[in-house]
Order: structure tokens, then C-alpha cells, then sequence
């Protein structure tokens, strides 16, 4: 017999009755029943209830045993007695008398109950990490994460694409974050910069002639933390493919999403086909370019029916400027002053001065609308509000008046809140989309001047010789541009960014140029990517979907931290092997680094 165990911990059934077994795991739970031990043995695959009562030679040591110590058992397989089978287990019909122990680990007093699934504090499980991984959820999301990784993997070789292995140790590069530096020992004073994405490799893969490339790729940016997104590190499927158009790109990739989101849904409902919603659409319809469609809510402009009207807060702000607008967000179902109430005091705590509404309800058999809003808008601009709208009697509205820059992220907010609230959102649903036709520029008040909106590096959505020529000072053209660039969203997470590459150094010069960066910015900046398009460049493009995320979605989790192995804290710290860490006074002098720690002002 094996030195550990002739089977796992979640092997055994009822046809094993009778058979001489040996079994290795931690103890998981015990309990003793009148003075026989029953002792729940767990390993990675499952647990199996072993027993010992006085007459067992084995039952001294049980008698000493304790939770998470790490034992061998011999025993015989036996039927448990009628009525105390366990329908939840596989081993449930069985259980191991036990004849012979074995201690192979002993664990001392725990900080935190492996067995419970307890909630304790963030700082104790990141500290104690291994402790938190042996629980059955937590260790059941790590194996998912395998699983779905193993899925794409998969998916993507069966749509022809070829793995490669792009560098960690590299030059810094324009990615918008800030990059974790690594000091060079053999070149004082000089730094290599882990990559914040394979971006300019997988390009130069395409530029290498290579078709189709795709890497499960760390990626590490020095950012802060939030619940979907860690701070350090973190991997996604990086893809990218040569002479493709947009189309080509969501042909190959929609699949592989879909299929994937489809295999380990759980049952939940997955989009047959990935809508496509130009960027404007989803801030006016949504208010934010990450839109959750499970909610049903749509945001629509009713601007003319304020325009004049005897509500004067919202007249008076549409003749203040041109770009000024009311946009509305139904609330179905959200009709009494109460809950009206309740959203306007959540929106004072966003910072807003309050939130204007209408409810409505059944007076004489007509429905009509009540509150302020509605008492100086009148009775036939509310009645054609409420046919806009579709609305009925329960049914609410509410309002944000201004320039849609200014309140659309507000806007998208309340749609979010109030679709919670009224249980208005479809939890059983995976809604991806695909976001399109982002804008190539915006306009940076603050130093008046035209910037990048998004990815540089993306190509104009317009052919290479118009935008050429267009004039880079018409400030009108150029912010009316767009970008081939888009985004996958899923229940309002964004999952990737992606585009079609500009392959072309005379449109990449012109692109910076509207930008305001002189030639010599770009050369000095990106001069090596730059030289490498000018040596014959395909067309090419591609995305690179979280991996962090989708595993996140799947798994039914909010934060990512229950989705990785071993996450660092909001602080960017891992509290379980203590880094950051100082490095010794031997290995500064190495690296040629002295250490200069922030003082007083």
C-alpha cells in the first residue's frame, strides 16, 4: 500500500465496503458522539467521515487529535448505520473505522476556522492566506480560475491562434500607469520596468510575421486597488492578429467569450450575440460606457418638454448654454414619496444639491403626476412626459439638468441605484456587449488644447489618406473623430479594451501632431515602435480580455481578491510574506541605490 493513502479523501463509495483503505488529509471537523470520535478527513478532493470508538486501537491518538492537524488513518470501509448518511457528500453512504493513526502535521491554536466558512476580517485571511485556501469556497474559485483558464486556452488555440511568451523584465512604457521599476546591477543607475502589458511586443510579433498571437500575460501597473481591479498585478488573454479589420477581431473573439461564459454559467443565460453600442449611445442611454443590460432602465433626453416651461430651474439652465439638456431616468414601480425621498438623500450624499422627481398615481381614473416637479411643469408637459416615458401609476422619474458632461457619470449612477432598489436587475443573466467608435480626441479644458481620448495608438476610423488631410487646427473635426477602438463589457464591468493598431508611421506622426507632440516627442518617446512600422507593418489589432474579471463574474464574487491566490491588500502590501520588504544594506550597494525616505515639507 501507498506510504500515504490507497485513496483520496473524496474517492470512496458504497462499493468500497468492506475494503482495507488508508486515507491522508487535514482533520476538518470532530465531534464526538457519547464517546466515539467521528472524524471529517479533508484533502483537496473531498472529505470522508472517519470513526473510532474506545474499542479501536487507534483511538488514544483520536482522543489527542485536533482541528487542521494532518494525520494518516488505516481503517475499513463500512455502510454508515441507516439514517445518518450524508445525501450532500459523494462519500455520504460510507465512513473508515479507523485502526491505525498516524500524525503527520500538527497544527497549533488556529487564527482563523478553516471549517464554517465564517466571515473574518480582510487582514486575517490575506495574512493567513493558506489557512483561507483550504476553505471550500475560496479553494473552489481557484480551481474554477483553472478551469476557465485551461478554457481559453483552448478556445483560443481551436480558433488557430499560436502561444508565445513576451518578456517581463523590459523598458518602460507608455501605458497611462505607473511602472514597477527593477534597478540593473550590471548597469548602475539604470532601471528595466516590468511590462504593464505585452502591448508593443504583440505588435512587434505581428510586425515579425507572425498571424495570430494570444498569451495568458501578467501584467503589472502601479495603481490603487479597487474591488475589480488589484493593485500590482494582475493577467489577461492578450490577443492580437494581423491584416484583420474590427470585424475580424469580434468574429474571433465573440466566440471564445461566449463560449466560455456559456460553460461555466451555472445556468444562467448568456447573450447569443454581443450587441454593439456606439460609445455616445451608451453615455446618453446609460450614462457610462460600461453598461449593466441586465437593468432595463434607459435614460432618455426630454429637454423640449422642459424648454420653456413653468418649471423654471430646468427652463432657465436650457437657455444658459447650448450643450445644456434634461435627461430623465424611469423608475418602474419606484412611484411613492417615500422612495422618492430616499433618492434624493442618496444623491445629496453624492454631492449633489438633491435629485428632482415625479410619481405617479391614479386620481378620478386618470394618472397623474405629483410632487414639485410635476406641479410646476403643469398638467399637459407631465401628461406628455409620462407618454415619452411610458410610464404608469406606481411608476416614478427622476431628473438631471445641465451639460451632459458634467452629469452623466451622476446620471448613470442613479440608473444603477434605482434598478437595485426596485430588484429591477436580472441576477441570473451574463449581458455582454461590445462598445464601439470611441472618440479619437477630447478637449482638455484645463490647458486648452486637443488630447487623446483613449488608446494613441488605435487607428482613425476613416481612411488613412482623408485623415491625412485633414486640417490638425479645426478643433470641430477633430473632436467629431473617432477611433477604431472598442471595448467588451459584461453586467456593467468592463472586461477588455481593445483596437486596430495604427500601422502607420506617416498617420501615427499625424495622429500626435493634432495631439500638439512635435515629431521629435514621438521619436524620442516611441522611436523603437515607430522604426519597426516603417520596416513593413501589417494591418493589425486585437484585445486583451481580464482574466481576473471574468473569472470574478463567473464565480459570483465582487472582489477580485476571492478570485486570486495569493492578492495583496488595498495598500499594495502582502501581508502574508511581508513585502514590500527593505532590502539589505549589501543589496543596495549591489544595485548602486541609496535609499532617501520622504521626510518634513
Amino acid at each position: 500500500m501507498h506510504r500515504y493513502r490507497s485513496h483520496t479523501c473524496g474517492a470512496l463509495r458504497a462499493t468500497d465496503i468492506g475494503g482495507e483503505v488508508r486515507l491522508s488529509g487535514w482533520c476538518h471537523r470532530i465531534r464526538d458522539h457519547g464517546g466515539v470520535l467521528f472524524i471529517d478527513l479533508r484533502d483537496h478532493y473531498g472529505l470522508t467521515q472517519v470513526v473510532a470508538d474506545p474499542d479501536s486501537p487507534a483511538f488514544k491518538v483520536a482522543e489527542t487529535l485536533r482541528s487542521e492537524w494532518v494525520v494518516r488513518i488505516d481503517g475499513k470501509v463500512r455502510r454508515r448505520p441507516g439514517g445518518t448518511e450524508n445525501p450532500e457528500l459523494p462519500t455520504g453512504e460510507i465512513e473508515v473505522y479507523i485502526s491505525e493513526i498516524e500524525v503527520l502535521g500538527r497544527a497549533g491554536e488556529l487564527p482563523m476556522p478553516v471549517f464554517g466558512e465564517q466571515d473574518y476580517p480582510e487582514d486575517i485571511r490575506l495574512k493567513y492566506r493558506f489557512l483561507d485556501l483550504r476553505r471550500e469556497h475560496l479553494h473552489r474559485n481557484i480551481m474554477k480560475r483553472g478551469e476557465i483558464i485551461d478554457s481559453l486556452r483552448r478556445r483560443m488555440k481551436a480558433q488557430g491562434f499560436f502561444e508565445f511568451q513576451t518578456p517581463i523584465l523590459t523598458a518602460s512604457s507608455p501605458e497611462g500607469a505607473r511602472d514597477y521599476l527593477v534597478p540593473s546591477r550590471l548597469h548602475p543607475g539604470k532601471f528595466y520596468a516590468l511590462p504593464q502589458a505585452p502591448q508593443q511586443f504583440k505588435q512587434l510579433i505581428m510586425i515579425s510575421g507572425f498571424d495570430r498571437y494570444f498569451q495568458i500575460a501578467p501584467c503589472f501597473r502601479d495603481e490603487d486597488a479597487r474591488a475589480d481591479r488589484s493593485p500590482g498585478e494582475f493577467y489577461q488573454l492578450d490577443l492580437e492578429m494581423s491584416f484583420v479589420t474590427q470585424e475580424d477581431v469580434f468574429d474571433a473573439v465573440e466566440p471564445v467569450i461566449r463560449g466560455v461564459f456559456e460553460e461555466f454559467s451555472a445556468g444562467k443565460d448568456v447573450t447569443a450575440k454581443f450587441p454593439r453600442i456606439a460609445y455616445a449611445d451608451a453615455l446618453a442611454k446609460y450614462g457610462t460606457d460600461k453598461p449593466d443590460l441586465r437593468n432595463p432602465i434607459v435614460i432618455q433626453d426630454v429637454s423640449e418638454i422642459f424648454r420653456g416651461s413653468g418649471f423654471k430651474i430646468f427652463a432657465r439652465i436650457l437657455e444658459s448654454s447650448a450643450k445644456a439638456a434634461v435627461w430623465t431616468i424611469p423608475a418602474p414601480k419606484g412611484g411613492s414619496r417615500a422612495f422618492c425621498d430616499r433618492m434624493n438623500s442618496w444623491a445629496q450624499g453624492e454631492g449633489q444639491p438633491g435629485l428632482g422627481y415625479i410619481f405617479f398615481a391614479t386620481d378620478a381614473g386618470s394618472v397623474v403626476g405629483r410632487g414639485p416637479v410635476a406641479n410646476n411643469l403643469g398638467a399637459e408637459r407631465t401628461e406628455r412626459l409620462r407618454a415619452q416615458l411610458g410610464l404608469n401609476d406606481g411608476d416614478a422619474v427622476f431628473f438631471a439638468a445641465g451639460e451632459p458632461a458634467a452629469f452623466v457619470k451622476f446620471a448613470g449612477l442613479a440608473r444603477t441605484k434605482i434598478g437595485e432598489d426596485l430588484g429591477l436587475i436580472d441576477k441570473d443573466r451574463f449581458e455582454l456587449c461590445w462598445i464601439v467608435d470611441f472618440p479619437m480626441y477630447e478637449w482638455n479644458e484645463e490647458e486648452k488644447k486637443i488630447d487623446f481620448s483613449h488608446n494613441p495608438f488605435s487607428m482613425p476610423n476613416m481612411p488613412a489618406e482623408e485623415f491625412l488631410a485633414l486640417d490638425g487646427a479645426d478643433r470641430d473635426k477633430a473632436l467629431a473623430l473617432r477611433a477604431i477602438q472598442y471595448d467588451i463589457v459584461c453586467n456593467g464591468v468592463e472586461l477588455s479594451s481593445g483596437a486596430i493598431r495604427n500601422h502607420r508611421p506617416d498617420v501615427m506622426k499625424k495622429a500626435f501632431a493634432i495631439a500638439g507632440y512635435d515629431e521629435s516627442v514621438l521619436e524620442q518617446k516611441f522611436g523603437g515602435m515607430l522604426h519597426a512600422l516603417s520596416l513593413g507593418a501589417p494591418p493589425h489589432g486585437g484585445i486583451a480580455p481580464g482574466i481576473d474579471r471574468i473569472v470574478m463574474l463567473l464565480c459570483g464574487e465582487e472582489n477580485l481578491r476571492e478570485v486570486v491566490l495569493f492578492p495583496m491588500n488595498q495598500r499594495a502590501e502582502d501581508l502574508m510574506m511581508g513585502a514590500p520588504s527593505e532590502a539589505t544594506p549589501k543589496q543596495l550597494r549591489e544595485l548602486h541605490i541609496r535609499v532617501v525616505k520622504p521626510g518634513p515639507a
